[in-house]
C-alpha cells in the first residue's frame, strides 16, 4: 500500500523537488517513510526558523521553490518569521506540516480543553497571514489538488509561501488510487495587446524616460532588461533583489540608489517612468524613511500581481502580466520603431551625470567599498547572502553584481535578523559551484548560530564573514540620533572563533585586506569558514564612525 505521506514524497519528486529541509518529530514520522527510497536530499537544520531561511536561500539562488517538512504546533510557530520574510520578498516556499487528527481538531472546535500534544487553537489561521494560502486537508483525495495549486502559483503568479497541513490520521491512509501528475503547469498571464500598444506609444513620445526594475523581472532575465533599457535609452535603477539584471558597468545603470538625492531628483524630472516587477516600496525607494521619493510623471507599471499594480503609486497604465511576456511584446514594437534622440536627451549621459553626483555620497563609505573590492578580488562572481547588518546596508548601494541572484538579504521587506547563515546554507545547496558568502553581524549571528552545525553536517563550504561591532551597532546609532540613551544594544559578545571551531568549522580573524583575501582563497570547500572582521583599523578608520 502507498500511504498518503509516501504519495506526497513521490509527487514532490515528480514536480522536480530535489532538496527538502526539515526536523523530524513524533508528528512527522510518517512523512519520512517515503524519503529514503526517493532522490530527494534531506537537510536537518537546528531550528524550524533555520529550515525556512534555508528554503528561502535555496529558492532565491535557483528559482525553484524551497520545501520544508514541519511538525505540528511549535514547528509552525518557529517557522513563521522565515515565511514572513519570504512573503515580503516574493520567494516561492512550500511548507508541509502535520496537524492533529481530524477527530481531535473537531473536539478543539467544540471547545474541548483536551491538552493534546502540539495542539494549537487554529494552526491554519495562525499561518495564513504569512503565505499566499494555507490548505488544511480533510481527505487524502484533496492532496493532489493542493499540490497542483501550490505549484501553479509558483509557476504562474506572484510566488510566495504556501502551507499545506495534513492531519495525523491521514498521513498513513491509503493513497493507492491517487495518480502522479507531472508538469506542464498553467502558464503565467500574458499582457493585453492593446495595453502593450498604448505603452509603446507613451514610451515612444517620452523625452526623459526612467526605468525602475524590481525582483519580479528576474524571470525576464538580463538580456531582455538590457534590450529594454537600450531601446528606450533610459537610465535604469534596480531594486536590491533585481541586482545583476544590468551589467555593473552598463552606461545606463544607476545602481540601487533610489533613496539617494540624485536619483530621487531624476525620478522627479522623468516625464515617463516604466516600473517592472517592483512594489515601489520603502525598503528599495525610501530607506531613509522620509517619504521623499516621488514620481510626478506618467507611470506605467507591469506586474504579475494585479493587486500590486495600484499599491504605493497609482499608474496611468497598469499591465497585469508576467514580466518576460510583457517585455518581449513591448520590445517587438519598440525595436521596430526606434527613433534617434538629441544629444542633450542621451540616456547614457544623463545616467553618467547622476552617477557623478552620487560619487561624493558613496565615497563616504569607502571602507565598505574596499571590503567588497577585496571580496570580489578573492572570490569573483560569488553569491552574497546578507543579514540585517551594516556592511549589507552599504553594500545595497555599492555592490553591482555581474549576474542576477548573486546579492540578496533580509534588509529588504520584512527585515529580520538571523537570516544570513541558514539562507547561505540553502544557497550553497542550490548551486554548489558558486562560492557563497554570508554577511552577518555579531548580533544577528547569535539568532541562528547553531546552524553552523547544519552546514558542517551538509558539507557546504560557505564563508561566514562576521562583522563584529560588539552589539547592535545600527540600533545603538538610531538611539543616539533620537536622543535616547542606548539600552539593550551593548550585548555580551562571545568568542565566535572558538564557537565556530567547536561546531567543526574553520575560523580566523582577518588582520587586514591582504590577510582577508588569503583566507578566502584558501577556504575549505567541505565545511564553513568563519572570518571575523572587526570594526576597527585597518578595515575601518575608527570604531563606530562609519
Amino acid at each position: 500500500m502507498t500511504t498518503c505521506a509516501e504519495y506526497l514524497v513521490r509527487q514532490l519528486e515528480a514536480l522536480g523537488v530535489d532538496t527538502l529541509f526539515g526536523i523530524p518529530g513524533v508528528h512527522t514520522v510518517e512523512l519520512y517513510r517515503g524519503l529514503p527510497a526517493s532522490r530527494i536530499r534531506h537537510i536537518t537544520p537546528r531550528h524550524e526558523q533555520g529550515a525556512g531561511f534555508m528554503a528561502d536561500g535555496y529558492a532565491r539562488s535557483n528559482g525553484k521553490p524551497g520545501v520544508c517538512f514541519i511538525i505540528t504546533g511549535p514547528g509552525m510557530t518557529n517557522i513563521l518569521t522565515a515565511m514572513a520574510q519570504a512573503y515580503a520578498d516574493s520567494v516561492p516556499m512550500l511548507v508541509i506540516s502535520s496537524v492533529n487528527e481530524r477527530e481531535r481538531l473537531a473536539q478543539r472546535d467544540a471547545g474541548s480543553g483536551s491538552g493534546y500534544l502540539h495542539l494549537l487553537p487554529d494552526q491554519q489561521a495562525l499561518v495564513s497571514g504569512v503565505c499566499a494560502f494555507s490548505r488544511s486537508l480533510r481527505s487524502v483525495d484533496e492532496l493532489p489538488q493542493a499540490l497542483r495549486d501550490a505549484f501553479t502559483l509558483f509557476n504562474s503568479a506572484r510566488p510566495r509561501p504556501v502551507h499545506i497541513e495534513i492531519p495525523l490520521d491521514l498521513l498513513p491512509a491509503n493513497a493507492d488510487h491517487l495518480l502522479l501528475f507531472p508538469p506542464p503547469l498553467p502558464q503565467p498571464p500574458q499582457p493585453a495587446a492593446g495595453q502593450i500598444e498604448q505603452a509603446a506609444r507613451l514610451l515612444g513620445k517620452a523625452q526623459r524616460p526612467l526605468l525602475l526594475i524590481g525582483g519580479g523581472a528576474l524571470g525576464a532575465g538580463p538580456a531582455l532588461v538590457r534590450r529594454l533599457a537600450e531601446a528606450l535609452d533610459a537610465p535604469t535603477a534596480l531594486t536590491i533583489n533585481a541586482k545583476g539584471l544590468l551589467p555593473p558597468r552598463h552606461p545606463l545603470l544607476l545602481g540601487s540608489n533610489q533613496s539617494l538625492t540624485p536619483v530621487r531628483q531624476l525620478a522627479r524630472e522623468a516625464d515617463l517612468v516604466l516600473a517592472v516587477g517592483t512594489e515601489l516600496g520603502e525598503t528599495d525607494y525610501d530607506v531613509v524613511f522620509d517619504g521623499g521619493f516621488d514620481l510626478p510623471g506618467t507611470l506605467i507599471r507591469i506586474d504579475i500581481d494585479a493587486v500590486e499594480l495600484n499599491c504605493n503609486f497609482t499608474p496611468a497604465l497598469a499591465i497585469h502580466s508576467d514580466a518576460r511576456l510583457a517585455l518581449e511584446a513591448l520590445l517587438t514594437l519598440l525595436e521596430a520603431s526606434r527613433r534617434p534622440r538629441r544629444p542633450e536627451q542621451d540616456g547614457s549621459l544623463c545616467a553618467a551625470r547622476v552617477r557623478n553626483e552620487l560619487e561624493p555620497i558613496l565615497q563616504q563609505w569607502a571602507p565598505y567599498r574596499a571590503l567588497f573590492d577585496s571580496l570580489e578580488q578573492a572570490l569573483p562572481g560569488a553569491r552574497y547572502l546578507g543579514d540585517s547588518t551594516q556592511p549589507v546596508y552599504y553594500g545595497n548601494h555599492l555592490v553591482n553584481p555581474a549576474q542576477p541572484r548573486r546579492w540578496f538579504n533580509s534588509a529588504t521587506g520584512y527585515g529580520t535578523l538571523g537570516y544570513g547563515l541558514p539562507a547561505a546554507i540553502g544557497a550553497a545547496l542550490a548551486d554548489p559551484d558558486t562560492p557563497v558568502v554570508c554577511l552577518i553581524g555579531d548580533g544577528g549571528l547569535q539568532f541562528t548560530l547553531p546552524e553552523l552545525a547544519s552546514a558542517v553536517e551538509a558539507g557546504v563550504g560557505i564563508v561566514v564573514l562576521l562583522w563584529n561591532n560588539q552589539g547592535y551597532g545600527e540600533i545603538r546609532r538610531f538611539m543616539r540620533n533620537a536622543g535616547t540613551t542606548p539600552l539593550g544594544v551593548d550585548i555580551y559578545t562571545p568568542d565566535f572563533l572558538l564557537l565556530a571551531q567547536g561546531f567543526g568549522c574553520a575560523a580566523a580573524r582577518a588582520r587586514d585586506h591582504a590577510d582577508l583575501k588569503r583566507l578566502l582563497q584558501q577556504r575549505p570547500l567541505d565545511r564553513p569558514l568563519l572570518i571575523e572582521v572587526p570594526e576597527q583599523p585597518p578595515f575601518f578608520p575608527a570604531a563606530g564612525n562609519q
